[in-house]
């Protein structure tokens, strides 16, 4: 965690609010996997029943783009290197511990979101929305977004299909997967 990040801060700030336990990782160290580095992951999640998850936080703005031409797209783009340090932190720490990525949307004024949307949090005079996707959903769906920067991207109904209310994933239902869907 970057604790100068104000989208890692919203998200940590989410987690208090829910007494969830956690740990931030401190990414200001290079993190290694036997004798692989591996991109360091923003939190480990330990919830109150029994959740345990390995989370990578993506801040995004919405709508993103000019207040000119917002583009009212839910950006849900991220490294190839955030889906393999998931995927290899989730398989490491094992007993059902799922990577998850946790898209922290920032709304941007004038946008406002309806009453009662799930997850919506404030923190700082900002509204954040909080959405989580499995890593394992995230990697089935994904394309290359540009080969360049190494980022990849989910389709628009895809994202809409397999995304969820942060807190989903803090649930007692959402933690009763098989070991091939952990991951």
């Amino acid at each position: 965690m970057i604790r100068s990040n104000h989208y890692e801060a919203a998200f940590e700030a989410y987690l208090r609010s829910r007494n969830v336990g956690f740990m931030a990782v401190d990414e200001a160290k290079r993190s290694t996997l036997g004798e692989s580095v591996v991109k360091s992951v923003d939190f480990i999640v330990v919830g109150p029943e029994s959740s345990r998850l390995i989370v990578d936080v993506k801040g995004r703005k919405f709508p993103s783009g000019s207040s000119e031409k917002p583009q009212t797209t839910w950006q849900n783009w991220a490294e190839e290197a955030d889906i393999h340090g998931l995927v290899s932190w989730a398989t490491h720490f094992g007993n059902g511990f799922r990577g998850v990525l946790a898209f922290t949307y920032q709304i941007q004024p004038p946008y406002e979101l309806p009453p009662g949307t799930p997850d919506a949090f404030e923190f700082r005079d900002a509204t954040y929305l909080m959405r989580g996707i499995s890593v394992k959903n995230y990697k089935e769906h994904m394309r290359p977004r540009s080969e360049k920067w190494g980022t990849v991207h989910l389709p628009v109904a895809a994202f809409r299909e397999i995304v969820r209310p942060f807190s989903e994933f803090l649930e007692p239902e959402a933690n009763l997967f098989s070991e091939s869907e952990l991951i």
